[in-house]
């Protein structure tokens, strides 16, 4: 018998429209005005607000016949919250001490970032590595004079650590949320994954990062 292909539980799109929403219109380059109040306690608020109405108003039967499992998000949950602690003394020690480094490179910017992405996550690198330039920018502004600044540090390097910090997380399982999770929830369901360091010596490592290598090369 053929079915035609349905999909259930559609109104999901409206909660995760309204995240996509809040991410773009609540900061302060779309709003001026915010920068006077905590506008990130503000965008948290809403976006468990649309994870609870998700939750609510999806009938169980969906969950239940997609496999959903809360196991794999709790397995993220408890791995990035570890991160992100222990990321806060870095960040203010590298916006600290930024003008020891000295460091220009965008090349050498690309590498480190890259390296921890693969080990950290894209998004605590990315704050980290900015912070770092950041801080060298307000202690040896001479050092990038004359070069276009976006979001507070030079253009080129904003490039290199942006491009490094989301490419460079497909290197490991824990270099992207979802990388973990999508192991979490195959392994859950009886699939069999290549452990860590076998998803890096047999795949990463052999089809990433000479793609990496040729991107640094042309751009960097």
């Amino acid at each position: 018998m053929v079915e035609k292909i349905k999909i259930h539980g559609g109104f999901n799109f409206l909660w995760l429209t309204c995240v996509i929403a809040v991410v773009i219109l609540i900061n302060p380059a779309t709003l001026p005005f915010i920068k006077e109040i905590n506008y990130y306690f503000i965008r948290e608020i809403i976006m468990i607000l649309m994870a609870v109405m998700s939750l609510i108003f999806t009938k169980k039967h969906i969950r239940e016949s997609n496999n959903y499992k809360w196991e794999p998000i709790e397995e993220i949950a408890y791995l990035f919250l570890g991160i992100f602690i222990t990321m806060i003394p870095c960040i203010l020690y590298l916006q600290s001490n930024a003008g020891k480094f000295g460091i220009t490179s965008p090349i050498f910017y690309y590498y480190s970032t890259g390296f921890l992405s693969s080990i950290l996550d894209n998004a605590p690198t990315a704050i980290t590595m900015h912070s770092l330039v950041k801080g060298l920018m307000e202690q040896s502004p001479e050092l990038f004079a004359n070069q276009p600044i976006i979001a507070g540090i030079p253009e080129i390097i904003l490039k290199s650590i942006s491009t490094a910090a989301v490419f460079f997380g497909g290197m490991t399982y824990i270099g992207n949320g979802p990388n973990f999770m999508i192991k979490a929830i195959a392994e859950s369901d009886g699939i069999n994954m290549p452990h860590f360091f076998e998803y890096i010596y047999k795949f990463s490592l052999i089809i990433f990062l000479p793609v990496y290598i040729l991107v640094q090369l042309i751009f960097f």
